[in-house]
Formats: C-alpha cells, structure tokens, sequence
C-alpha cells in the first residue's frame, strides 16, 4: 500500500509540473500574439536613418523623408544630398547587380536653400518594410561601384495638411477660372491673370501661361512639370492644394545665355473664383 501511494503522489507532481509548464507556455504564446498596429493610410513624414555621412537627407529636410502609405504598403520619398548617387536597390549590392534586378530610379528633386539658393538633386523612392528596424539598401555612383547601406525609418508624424485638402479646395468639381496674385523674378515676365481652374474628385489644376515663350519646365513640391505650348506663352498644367496661400514654384527660364532656374510664388484668390461658362 505504501509503495502504491508513493507511486500515486509521484504521478501526482508530475502531472502538476506538466501542467504548469503548459499554462507558462501558453501565456508566452498569447503575448507573442499581440501585434503592433499597423500605420493608417496617409503621407507622414519621418525620420530618415542611415549609416553613412555619404548617403543621407539633403540639409535641408532635416533628416527626413515623406512616407506614404497605400494599402498597408510603405513607401519613403527621399531628396539626397547631391546627384552622386544614381541608383538604389532595395537589398544587397551582390543581388543588385544580378541579371533582372530592379533598380530603384532617380527623381529630379529642387531643394532651396536658407540662403534662396536653389538646387536640383536626386530624389528616391524607396520601399519600407518595417519602421524602427534596420534594413539594407544598396546604392551605385557616378563611378560605377555598388555600396551596403543599412537605413531605418523612425518617427512618422502624420502631416498635417493630410486631412485639410478637401477644405482648402472648397470647389464643386467642374472648370473656373480665378485671379493669380505673383511675385519674384526680375519683372521681365509674369503669369497672365485670371487663370483656369479645374477642379475633379477633389482635387484642383490650374493652367498657368506665362507672358514669355521661354519657359520649359515648372517645379512645383519638388516634381517637375513640362510645358505643353510655347504658342501665345508658355502654358503649364500645376497641382493647386489650397488657396489663399502662397505657393512657391521654380520656372525654369531659357531666355539668356544658360536656362536659370527663378523662385517665384502664386497666391489663388479664392475670392475671385468664376465658374467658367460652359
């Protein structure tokens, strides 16, 4: 009887042990489980990390990238230092520089400078796959050779002009037209005024026709815009994200001996919008 007592208390702890053990496993996997929440769909900007002195932010961005996230993906646009760097690969420069490898292509960013000074680097797109962790990106220069980079994403700060588009633009959709308040340059050209605006889904484009035929590309928020005809002026279609509020644009001048990019600024006078006659 003894023996078969102890044998029972002995099954006894062993099966209390095994319990505990599973209990304890059980309450690790269910903290494991907890995931962290993903980044709403929006445009932030954040913190942009790097490794190396040689590949950052241009100064004046202080450090930082515009993030834009579109169906959980993450996407950080990033204006350099310099048009040194001419491509980017989202991994190991060995895989860089295997047959099929997509590279990550250049954007002509313009940068301005506290001094007014304006300046045309390189820009990229490049894809975030967790913020707060450190991934690799691989880069090649002018001279050809191919770098390791490690870079992370930190920070994000939703901006705060995300939400405010639509009131900023409180215009049915359709086309008016709107008077254009202008300064800069050397008063040797202008933008005729009033100008048209059409506004769809929310979102409006101005038609900008300067008084010179010797404009060739507009920049506006760092893209580039074309001219779509130099007859009766250079004509430009821009993205117009508010009115009443001054907007700096570059106008890139063929007029002298070298084209020289000029700062100018527009202001939308919301209190002379128009509907255009259909």
């Amino acid at each position: 009887m003894k023996k078969f007592l102890s044998c029972l208390l002995a099954l006894l702890m062993t099966a209390s042990l095994l319990t505990g053990c599973g209990q304890q496993k059980t309450d690790d996997n269910n903290g494991g489980d907890v995931a962290e929440p993903a980044l709403a769909d929006g445009t932030y900007t954040a913190d942009f990390n790097t490794d190396s002195s040689m590949f950052h932010a241009n100064e004046t961005c202080d450090g930082k990238g515009v993030l834009t996230v579109k169906d959980g993906q993450m996407t950080i646009h990033v204006s350099l230092a310099s048009t040194s760097i001419v491509n980017l690969f989202p991994g190991l420069k060995e895989d860089a520089q295997k047959d099929g490898a997509v590279l990550l292509q250049p954007t002509k960013d313009t940068v301005t400078y506290p001094d007014g000074l304006t300046e045309t680097v390189n820009g990229f797109d490049i894809p975030v796959p967790a913020l707060d962790t450190e991934f690799d990106v691989a880069l090649i220069g002018k001279k050809g050779v191919w770098y390791d980079h490690k870079v992370s994403v930190s920070n994000p700060v939703l901006k705060e002009d995300d939400g405010d588009d639509a009131a900023a633009i409180a215009l049915a959709d359709g086309t008016y037209t709107i008077e254009v308040g202008f300064e800069g340059g050397s008063g040797k050209s202008h933008v005729l005024t009033p100008c048209t605006l059409k506004v769809e889904n929310g979102a409006a484009t101005a038609t900008i026709v300067w008084s010179s035929q010797k404009y060739d590309y507009m920049l506006v928020d760092g893209q580039r815009y074309d001219v779509l005809t130099t007859e009766g002026g250079s004509t430009f279609e821009i993205p117009v994200r508010a009115l009443d509020t001054p907007l700096t644009v570059i106008g890139d001048t063929t007029a002298m001996s070298t084209p020289h990019e000029i700062e100018y600024t527009l202001t939308f006078d919301s209190t002379t919008v128009v509907e255009a006659a259909q």
